[in-house]
């Protein structure tokens, strides 16, 4: 049953609408596992040697144990928004005999193979290599190794207990917090009472069976919360929720694009992943203290272009990438009104131009280090509104997947595809390119002066271009209506 299974959603990948989006997306994704992995087996097998050379009176294996409570509570953090459970599309299977035990076990399994449990072993597997090659007795060492992969596994699947409650989320924070004010003050020894105890799983085998019992235990809850869920009425079962409404009279005033603004401003606003999107684009005006408090960059470096161009367009890049995926659920019963997409495309670059005037106002207080950082916010915010806008809109008609809004904006690929990659190509490459070349070969001001004037001349030329934009979401309409039906695309 397990390889039928395998084999469905094999299939559902390469007969996808939005195959060459998820492939793209997919090739791209696994390139930096690679990097990952391989980064990690280098650390695996060159940490002994450095911890030899940098604590040479202590044993490095009781050196890494010390802080093994460290990387548990850190990848429970990073798990929780990162990781979710592996799912399947179960649906068509409750009406066929087909053992609901069987579905709950393949999505638990698929999970127990996942990048994150890979990650751990990439270190592990080289890290105990060396210790046998030094004289670690291989029993021992392969005990610890089997009580670290149990505490992998326990972390894996209590990661999926805990993944719905920001409870659990804050408690994680706070034992992580208070285990290095503890230590760090010198209240309490933490990590060296944590270290002797994981450093008895080395020294007597028997504690192995505790972790691989907690590993045991939390796969069985997982289990016996899926398998008790898996029934015909309550995949159909729909949530009732109370939403407060808000007649937005000021819209109004914008004429035409008003009814489609008011949709998105509701979208933002009652949906997690949107709402999300906000306030993680407010919370990045503070990205440029980043860079400007670092003496390595100049008043006048290219990077503080890129700073610029990233703060006043987060929200372009946040929302627009994904326009018009956020009205997936509905795309295809607007498509078939008479409802012009002009008009459509328009709310939505009136959206984002308010946007980036708010960010760039809210970057004003950077002229605190000088007015060039000004100078270089506002010819960037000048450089998104007429430039990066109708580009984000033009990707857009790539867009064929998709998106749960209900789901969190962190670690969520739903709804990504190549475009949201390359797109990132015109958005920094292109201005970057443009100011270090007049920079280096004319002037700071003229290199400013330049990207201003473009962004004035694309905002001048906004008509003419969403008009261009909309032919392209025209022509590629059925595509588009076809992809944002694939529930698991």
């Amino acid at each position: 049953m397990f390889k039928k299974f395998a084999s469905l959603q094999w299939k559902s990948f390469f007969r996808s609408s939005a195959l060459g989006k998820s492939l793209g997306v997919k090739v791209l994704m696994g390139f930096f596992a690679v990097y990952m992995l391989v980064s990690l087996a280098l650390l695996g097998a060159s940490l002994f040697f450095l911890l030899q050379k940098t604590v040479p009176e202590t044993d490095p294996l009781l050196v890494v144990n010390r802080f093994l409570l460290y990387w548990i509570l850190a990848e429970l953090f990073l798990r929780y928004f990162m990781q979710k459970l592996p799912v399947m599309d179960i649906r068509p299977f409750l009406i066929l005999p087909v053992k609901k035990s069987s579905i709950a076990h393949y999505v638990l399994a698929r999970s127990t193979v996942s990048i994150y449990n890979l990650l751990s072993l990439f270190f592990l597997v080289p890290f105990c290599t060396v210790l046998v090659m030094n004289g670690y007795p291989a029993p021992n060492v392969l005990f610890w190794f089997l009580g670290v992969v149990g505490i992998t596994l326990s972390i894996n699947y209590i990661n999926f207990i805990i993944n719905k409650s920001d409870k659990a989320l804050i408690g994680v924070i706070t034992v992580l917090l208070a285990c290095y004010a503890l230590d760090r003050f010198d209240v309490w020894p933490v990590t060296e009472y944590v270290g002797r105890l994981f450093y008895s799983l080395y020294e007597n085998p028997f504690w192995v069976l505790l972790p691989l019992a907690v590993a045991a235990l939390t796969y069985y809850i997982n289990y016996a919360f899926l398998r008790n869920r898996i029934f015909l009425d309550a995949a159909l079962r729909k949530n009732t929720r109370q939403v407060i409404a808000y007649d937005m009279e000021w819209t109004r005033r914008l004429g035409r694009i008003a009814p489609f603004l008011q949709l998105d401003l509701k979208l933002i606003w009652r949906n997690k992943r949107t709402k999300t999107q906000v306030f993680i684009s407010l919370a990045m005006i503070l990205y440029g203290l980043v860079f400007y408090t670092m003496e390595d960059f100049g008043p006048t470096s290219t990077m503080l272009v890129f700073v610029g161009i990233f703060m006043t367009g987060i929200f372009l890049m946040n929302f627009g990438q994904f326009i018009p995926a956020w009205d997936s659920e509905y795309y295809s019963m607007m498509m078939s009104q008479n409802i012009p997409l002009r008009t459509y495309l328009e709310s939505k670059a009136v959206l984002i131009y308010v946007s980036i005037g708010a960010m760039f106002l809210l970057s004003i207080p950077y002229v605190y280090f000088g007015w060039e950082a000004l100078a270089i916010n506002f010819s960037c915010a000048l450089y998104n509104l007429g430039v990066n806008v109708p580009i984000i809109l033009f990707f857009g008609s790539m867009n064929k997947k998709r998106i749960d809004l209900t789901k969190s904006a962190i670690g969520n690929m739903q709804g990504a595809g190549a475009a949201q990659f390359l797109v990132g190509i015109p958005l920094f490459v292109v201005p970057l390119v443009i100011y270090f070349l007049v920079s280096f070969l004319v002037s700071f001001e003229m290199a400013l002066i330049l990207l201003s004037l473009i962004g004035t001349v694309g905002f001048a030329l906004r008509k003419a271009l969403l008009d261009k934009i909309t032919k392209a979401y025209q022509r590629k309409k059925y595509g588009m209506v076809a992809g944002f039906k694939e529930k698991n695309s």
